[in-house]
């Protein structure tokens, strides 16, 4: 079996219902939740002109490969109602592949870790309550390392 972290974010609609229904889906098509951060309430990230966010993080146990959990979760958010129209505007739901396993992957579609883990406050804390020992296999730091050093001060806050 293999371990993805997954980040999951939304800031339109019945935020923390949508939430709840993507970890549904995910444990329906993806795989076995193994743990969850809490919710938290974050400002919005690279257009800051927008609601703010309900974002969590979910450890969860897989037996389909990387490109497969890609597949999976593109077919959630369409179901779920997400329209992709501007780069970092409003979705009702975001779900993104942030760790698997200790695997670098690197091609067109797909890069693990997530590339702007590190410049993320509102990706790293709430990896900082899910797994705060976990290695980034790149930069060979820990989460909590990386929360340290992050230069992103925007809110995060826990609910």
């Amino acid at each position: 079996m293999n371990i993805t972290i997954l980040h999951l974010g939304s800031n339109v609609g019945f935020k923390q219902i949508n939430i709840e229904l993507a970890e549904i889906m995910i444990s329906n098509h993806i795989g076995v939740l193994i743990a969850g951060s809490s919710l938290y309430q974050t400002t919005a990230w690279g257009n800051e002109n927008q609601a703010s966010f309900l974002n969590k993080a979910l450890s969860v146990s897989t037996s389909l490969s990387a490109e497969e959990i890609l597949a999976e979760i593109g077919l959630i958010e369409t179901k779920m109602g997400r329209v992709r129209e501007e780069q970092w505007g409003p979705r009702i739901i975001d779900i993104d592949i942030i760790f698997y396993n200790e695997e670098i992957i690197e091609n067109p579609n797909l890069k693990i870790p997530h590339p702007q883990l590190t410049n993320r406050n509102f990706v790293l804390v709430p990896l900082l309550e899910l797994c705060p020992n976990k290695i980034h296999p790149i930069l060979q730091k820990s989460v909590k390392r990386l929360a340290e050093e992050c230069t992103d001060k925007g809110k995060v806050e826990r609910l």
